[in-house]
């Protein structure tokens, strides 16, 4: 069975900010990848929290997994079915209307990104290698 430290980590306040930084996905997912070699009590809630509360399901996977490593009770997330933001389709119109009527979905998802980094961020981490389709999907239907 792996050994884990069962002390604080030395820059444990710096990775929980890291862990909750809602702009950037790859950040949390590198957090949680960290903290998933310290099982103790406060590295186990914010563990917990990533899992049942982070927008990006690949996020939410490496939780579980370290979690379940350190022997805690916890199920496997399942991924979401719906928006894993809420109102995504209002703030998409909001960014279409204010771009000209002749904008590309490059356009759009520059705009997407300036405007709402947390929701482009999200999305791409969601969708991965399908998230530029997804979005022109989405983009052609406002």
């Amino acid at each position: 069975m792996k050994q884990f430290e069962t002390e604080l980590p030395e820059q444990y306040e710096a990775l929980k900010k890291q862990a909750n930084y809602t702009s950037s996905w790859r950040d949390r997912l590198e957090a949680v990848e960290t903290l998933s070699g310290y099982q103790h009590e406060k590295v186990i809630d914010l563990l917990k929290n990533r899992m049942q509360h982070d927008t990006v399901y690949q996020v939410q996977v490496a939780a579980f997994e370290a979690l379940a490593a350190f022997g805690e009770d916890v199920e496997r997330p399942s991924p979401a079915r719906f928006d894993i933001i809420k109102n995504t389709d209002k703030i998409f119109l909001r960014i279409k209307k204010s771009l000209p009527k002749d904008h590309t979905v490059d356009d759009f998802a520059d705009k997407l990104k300036r405007m709402r980094v947390d929701v482009f961020d999200a999305y791409e981490g969601d969708k991965g290698v399908e998230f530029m389709k997804w979005l022109e999907e989405r983009w052609a239907k406002l």
